[in-house]
């Protein structure tokens, strides 16, 4: 098996200015761990110029491999779980023996909500052969449903033991090797003399990004509550327990999204954010929540199911965070998403190895608190990381309970699509590790236009002000910051 070629490099705790010296380089990519300012996170991951894409648009999936300058589209197919294995599979693995690496090279990117839809097995209420209804939602944002590239190369930086590698894949060409390391070393010269908080300059990054217009939602307030209503007759039915409900808004804009990213992550520090960008197409993530990650054999997934608003003074924070875990509301939604995940989970790992270790786990963001829940489990020998995400995917904190009956109502109510919202951005590495966010509070940038969405779960007893409120809190925060540019 063909090995890793592993350089040393500088520690630096923020990195924005080495995504910065190779994101002119084609489909860059930055899984990013929200340092200097997060309190969480671990692992920096920047990448570009992948060797194969994979994007999917409805019912087909390509895959293109880059010939100089242009991507020639070699294959095609309708399931893009099987194709992203492979792919994984023609350019072969590579030993998993770098402990501290968790990306090897590999796949990264995302697959968005729709992603593999058609392939979701049918509620009980739509008979057993029925395929998922159409979607009938808008859409208005205009990205592929998923777009991953093969890299061949990875800057990892590990804030836990403070060390720093630029990781090789054998399938890297010598070319792109000596490009990379040139950039790296040019941009690392260059910040020397700078400490790890002066990276970011806000003023400037201003002048290079602004709104045009101001975000507006695509759906009134009197459509919200009507749609609210429906959702809760369907309860009272019996149809379902939950459904995670979602509000779009949108505005236009001038200038590079990076800018607005730069912004972003500076405001609100999250441990699995991202960016990545192509043509006139971004990504910006700041997300809080981890969807799967897998080493080894150990699965872990980290719902998020409880929200409030931070307080105003550190007597009304402590108040409403220990509102929060004392909330029989919100412990009871935080408790059925677990078991619904310990079901998906079930699909791939052990029989009798799943395990629930921290249960309404409060943490805290610059926006909000919540309540976060840990799940674990083994992967059995016969399954792969793709066998697991498949499994598992979409998230089952964004969709709600029973899944397949929450995902049918979510697409009869709500009016735009989901696109990345609530998708799932990460890697899975040529090694067999994975790791991947659930996209919440992210937007989509497109030809002038930026996306986001703010949702939440609705129950029985859910109040339709405190719900819309609590969309608005995660989410004003971003939109408030990029207005203010």
């Amino acid at each position: 098996m063909p090995s890793l070629n592993v350089v040393d490099h500088p520690y630096r705790l923020n990195v924005e200015s080495l995504f910065e010296a190779v994101r002119d380089l084609p489909d860059p990519i930055w899984l990013d761990s929200g340092k200097p300012r997060s309190l969480q996170g671990r692992f920096d991951i920047i990448s570009a110029a992948p060797i194969m894409l994979i994007e999917g648009e409805g019912e087909i999936t390509t895959i293109s491999r880059r010939s100089g300058s242009a991507n020639v589209v070699t294959q095609s197919s309708d399931n893009p779980f099987h194709l992203a294995q492979q792919v994984l599979e023609e350019v072969g693995p590579v030993p998993d023996d770098a402990t501290e690496l968790p990306f090897c090279g590999g796949l990264a990117g995302y697959f968005g909500y729709a992603a593999g839809q058609e392939f979701l097995s049918p509620s009980k209420s739509l008979g057993s052969s029925a395929p998922l209804p159409k979607d009938n939602t808008q859409n208005t944002v205009g990205l592929p449903d998923l777009r991953l590239g093969y890299y061949t190369w990875a800057l990892i930086v590990n804030h836990q033991s403070s060390k720093a590698w630029v990781v090789f894949h054998p399938a890297c060409s010598s070319g792109l090797r000596n490009d990379v390391m040139a950039r790296l070393s040019a941009a690392t010269a260059d910040l020397r003399n700078n400490t790890d908080y002066s990276d970011g300059n806000i003023d400037s990054d201003k002048r290079n990004f602004e709104l045009s217009t101001l975000f507006k939602a695509s759906m009134t307030r009197k459509e919200y509550n009507w749609n609210i209503a429906v959702i809760k007759d369907y309860i009272s039915a019996g149809d379902c327990y939950q459904v995670n409900f979602s509000q779009h808004f949108s505005a236009t804009y001038k200038g590079d999204p990076w800018f607005a990213y730069k912004q972003l992550r500076s405001a609100l520090p999250s441990p699995f954010s991202a960016f990545m960008a192509w043509d006139d197409k971004a990504i910006l993530s700041l997300s809080p929540e981890r969807f799967i990650k897998l080493s080894g054999s150990q699965v872990e997934t980290r719902p998020i199911k409880g929200t409030v608003a931070r307080g105003l003074t550190v007597e009304e924070d402590r108040e409403k965070a220990i509102a929060l875990m004392n909330s029989a509301k919100d412990r009871a939604e935080n408790l059925m998403i677990v078991d619904l995940l310990r079901n998906d989970l079930g699909k791939s790992c052990e029989p009798g190895s799943i395990r629930v270790p921290k249960l309404f786990n409060l943490e805290s963001f610059a926006n909000v608190h919540h309540l976060v829940s840990t799940v674990t489990g083994t992967l059995s020998e016969n399954k792969t990381a793709l066998d697991l995400l498949t499994g598992c995917f979409p998230g089952g904190s964004i969709t709600g309970a029973p899944k397949k009956r929450a995902m049918e109502i979510i697409r009869e109510t709500e009016q735009v699509d989901r696109s990345i919202y609530c998708g799932s951005i990460g890697y899975i590495s040529a090694c067999g590790r994975m790791d991947t966010n659930i996209a919440i509070r992210t937007l989509a940038a497109n030809a002038g236009k930026i996306h986001c969405w703010g949702g939440g779960g609705i129950i029985a007893d859910s109040d339709t002000d405190s719900e819309y409120a609590e969309s608005l809190s995660k989410i004003s925060l971003l939109m408030d910051t990029l207005a203010s540019s």
